[in-house]
């Protein structure tokens, strides 16, 4: 039963009781798994492209960029770089002053060769009047960690992962989203020399966002040659989702009022679909290289927005010619084989369609938004993965799936997720205009019925927390989707501090 105060609260979130209610009847009753066909493969549904078929598609890309189309990176840069240091708290919480475990010994090994070791030992000095090396010779390995993760010295253990030093040049060293302003310039810039980059913050992040770009974003403009539109925004408080606790009742805080907690990355759709962009580039913001192995970025990320400018032209004269009415036969035959072949959907009906029937079909398959996604070869990095799967209207399509959403008691479908070819790197194109120039609406297009259910706690309870459809999985289900496969170099994410050790995050 919803209190005076609860509805005045639903108000000011500008969340409505329908949703509210809506969301707890998901709690109750879960999500239905998908079901499935088969793990997209070179086989099925994953295009590999040969070198004549990348110089059309670059080709066609450059001649876009000279039209003046309004090309946009959209960056999700929110989230916490806590995890990243993960074995770090643990080290500084636990009851070993020396290194205890292989991660913590590599990290003090190979100290030197952080981007942020400089910064680290200026605030050693300021805060221990000694350097690292000599904390580290006398033992105080912790007073290291201390002044990287706490807030009076780098405060790394709060920073979201995009203010912080990743790599580190002759002259400067650089934050992935001065990297994101780097990769901006180089394949989505156009004749007019407009580089649109939109970041999704934390409200407490912002201004630390914004004077970071107020900072850089005058040396870049002169460095290639560019003017840049930085945007932000934050998550809407109206895609908080309601907590609930394990009978699927509203949890309350001890105040008595509602928990609602945010919805994860998918909430980031009404974001995405607030920008007034023909084209736009989507990866995670950690997802970074040095300058030195950007080249096979900067040309994938031209291949995959040259194939959905390809399709894209093809799918508006397929459109047209269905509006017109001037199609023989075989135009609905060329149409279906493209539908089939190049968005790799199947309808098992469609010989049961006469032809007017067949183009009110066609004309739905086709008039959405489009995404190409870039997928590389599993080599067993964690991450979601590419499968064909059923749709709610009985069709097949190309869907990104999570683990958590595929039925592990079947064991079929265990055995497609385990040995799939590829995995899903978060390296997206999208096409959000119809063919006759309009915005699509984005949710129109998200399968409400791919959310998630995890649990959690807050003061010592146990409760269980809705995650909205993700951006990249049910966000995006009803989307014509292409998979392309794109070099493994091109996926070089950092999920821990050691990660940046790598070689493809060192000086080149």
């Amino acid at each position: 039963m919803l209190t005076k105060e609860d509805k005045e609260f639903l108000k000011q979130k500008q969340i409505s009781e329908e949703t509210l209610n809506h969301q707890l009847t998901q709690h109750r009753e879960g999500f239905p798994f998908l079901k499935l066909v088969d793990a997209a493969s070179p086989e099925k549904g994953i295009l590999i492209v040969n070198d004549e078929q990348r110089k059309e598609y670059l080709d066609v890309w450059n001649q876009y960029l000279q039209e003046n189309h309004k090309v946009q990176k959209f960056v999700p840069a929110s989230g916490a770089a806590s995890r990243m240091f993960k074995n770090l708290f643990e080290f500084l919480d636990g009851e070993s002053d020396t290194p205890d475990t292989d991660f913590i010994k590599k990290f003090f090994e190979n100290i030197h060769d952080f981007a942020f070791y400089d910064a680290l030992n200026d605030a050693c000095v300021v805060n221990k009047q000694e350097e690292i090396d000599e904390l580290i010779g006398e033992g105080k390995y912790k007073s290291v960690v201390a002044n990287l993760l706490d807030e009076q010295g780098l405060g790394y253990g709060s920073l979201p992962k995009g203010l912080l030093f990743f790599h580190a040049y002759d002259d400067c060293v650089r934050t992935p989203l001065e990297e994101h302003l780097v990769e901006g310039a180089l394949y989505a810039s156009g004749n007019d020399k407009n580089v649109n980059i939109h970041f999704t913050v934390s409200p407490e992040h912002r201004e630390l966002f914004e004077q970071l770009v107020e900072d850089k974003v005058k040396d870049f403009e002169d460095k290639f040659k560019v003017h840049y539109n930085i945007s932000f925004s934050e998550q809407k408080s109206s895609t908080d989702t309601i907590a609930a606790t394990a009978d699927g009742e509203p949890f309350r805080n001890e105040d008595g009022t509602l928990l609602f907690r945010p919805g994860g990355h998918g909430a980031l759709i009404e974001n995405l679909n607030d920008l007034d962009s023909d084209v736009i580039f989507i990866k995670n913001i950690d997802n970074v290289v040095p300058d030195g192995l950007k080249p096979v970025t900067v040309e994938n990320k031209k291949l995959i927005a040259g194939i959905l400018v390809s399709v894209q032209n093809q799918i508006f004269k397929y459109l047209n010619l269905l509006d017109s009415g001037s199609y023989s036969h075989s135009d609905i035959e060329e149409i279906i084989r493209f539908v089939r072949d190049v968005l790799c959907q199947r309808n098992p009906n469609l010989t049961n369609l006469e032809d007017a029937d067949l183009v009110i079909y066609l004309r739905k398959k086709l008039n959405r938004p489009i995404r190409v996604c870039g997928m590389v070869r599993n080599v067993g990095e964690p991450g979601g993965g590419p499968f064909l799967a059923y749709n709610s209207d009985g069709t097949i399509s190309p869907q990104i799936l999570e683990s958590s959403q595929i039925d592990t008691s079947n064991a079929e479908y265990v055995k497609m997720f385990q040995s799939g070819t590829h995995f899903n790197p978060v390296d997206l194109v999208c096409a959000v205009k119809n063919y006759k120039g309009e915005h699509f609406n984005l949710p129109d297009y998200v399968d409400p019925q791919t959310g998630f259910i995890s649990s959690k706690s807050k003061n010592g309870k146990e409760l269980r927390a809705l995650e909205l459809p993700g951006l990249w999985n049910g966000a995006m289900s009803d989307w014509n989707t292409i998979f392309v496969e794109v070099p493994l170099e091109t996926f070089n994410p950092v999920k821990t501090v050691n990660d940046l050790l790598r070689t493809q995050h060192q000086p080149h």
